[in-house]
C-alpha cells in the first residue's frame, strides 16, 4: 500500500530574521558580567590551550588569601571556586562597575568571597602583603605597583589578558586603520616589561592567537556594547549605515572572521631573602 503523502503546505515557512529585528536584539541583550552564553549559535571563540579558569582552580586550591582584580560579575572566578575543592581562608575581588559589583556579589558572597567595589584605576584597597594568589582575567590594564604591593613574598599573579590587536578585524571595520602603537597596545613584551619594573619575577608568559567568527548582526552588536573598549564610541544609531553593510556582508559571503590574542601571565614576587 502506498504512503499517504500530504499536499505541501501552502503557506512560507518563517523568514530568518531581517536586519531591523536583530538589531533591535543585539541592543536590546543585558551587558552586566562576563556570560558569554548568549553567544551560542551567534559567535564562536577558539579557547586558549592552557584552560585558564581550570588552571586557576588549582591555584585558588592551594592558596590562603587570594584576591581577583576586576571580576566582571564573578563568573570565571565563582566556576575556579567550585572547581578547586578546596577554598582559601581568606577570598576577595574587586570590581569597578556597579551593575558587576552586584552581580559579583551575588554570585560570589555564598561562596564565601568579599566583593568590593573599586575604580579600576585606584590603588588596590587591600594592605601591603595581603595575599598570595592575585588572579585576574582579561584587566583593562594590569597596575603592576598595586598588584605587586598586595603580593606576600613569595606570592603570584596569575591572570590571562588580552593581547595586542585583539578582534581588530571587528575594530578597523567600524574605525579605519590603526596606528601601529595602538595596535601594539597590551604587548605581552611591554607588560612584561612592565611587571619586571614592578618587582615581578615572570615565571612564564604564553601567547596564542585565536579565530572568532560572528555569524549575525545581532552577535556584532552586543558584543560591541558588553567590550566598550573596542569601538569607544559605539552606538547602533551612529554606526547603522556600516551595520547595516556588515549585516548583508554575513548574509552573502557567511561569517565575520576575526582573531582575538591571548596571553597567560604566571608572575611572582619575589621571596626576601635570608638575613646574613
Amino acid at each position: 500500500m502506498p504512503l499517504d503523502r500530504r499536499p505541501a503546505d501552502p503557506r512560507p515557512t518563517d523568514p530568518r530574521p531581517g536586519f531591523e529585528e536583530l538589531l533591535a536584539e543585539g541592543a536590546a541583550v543585558p551587558t552586566e558580567g562576563w556570560d558569554f552564553s548568549w553567544f551560542e549559535g551567534r559567535a564562536t571563540e577558539a579557547r586558549p590551550s592552557w584552560r585558564y579558569a581550570e588552571s586557576l582552580a588549582g591555584r585558588l586550591a592551594r592558596a590562603r588569601a587570594a584576591l581577583d582584580i576586576q571580576t566582571g560579575g564573578g563568573e570565571v572566578l565563582g566556576f575556579a571556586l567550585d572547581a578547586a575543592g578546596h577554598r582559601p581562608v581568606l577570598a576577595a575581588a574587586t570590581e569597578g562597575w556597579p551593575p558587576n559589583v552586584a552581580r559579583a556579589t551575588e554570585s560570589l558572597g555564598p561562596r564565601g568571597v568579599v566583593v568590593v567595589a573599586a575604580p579600576e584605576d585606584a590603588p588596590l584597597p587591600f594592605a601591603d602583603g595581603a595575599f598570595d594568589l592575585v588572579s585576574s582575567r582579561h584587566p583593562v590594564q594590569p597596575h603592576w605597583d598595586e598588584i605587586a604591593r598586595v603580593l606576600r613574598p613569595g606570592g603570584t599573579y596569575f591572570a590571562q589578558h588580552v593581547g595586542p590587536g585583539s578582534v581588530f578585524e571587528l575594530v578597523e571595520y567600524f574605525l579605519g586603520p590603526q596606528p601601529e602603537e595602538v595596535r601594539r597596545g597590551r604587548h605581552p613584551d611591554r607588560e612584561r616589561a612592565g611587571a619586571e619594573a614592578a618587582g615581578l619575577e615572570v615565571v612564564e608568559l604564553r601567547a596564542e592567537r585565536l579565530r572568532t567568527e560572528f555569524h549575525d548582526i545581532a552577535a556584532v552588536v552586543h558584543f560591541l556594547r558588553k567590550v566598550i573598549w573596542m569601538v569607544p564610541d559605539f552606538t547602533v544609531e551612529a554606526y547603522e549605515d556600516r551595520l547595516r553593510a556588515l549585516h548583508e556582508r554575513i548574509e552573502t559571503q557567511g561569517p565575520f572572521v576575526a582573531h582575538s590574542t591571548r596571553h597567560l601571565f604566571d608572575a611572582r614576587r619575589p621571596a626576601r631573602r635570608p638575613a646574613r
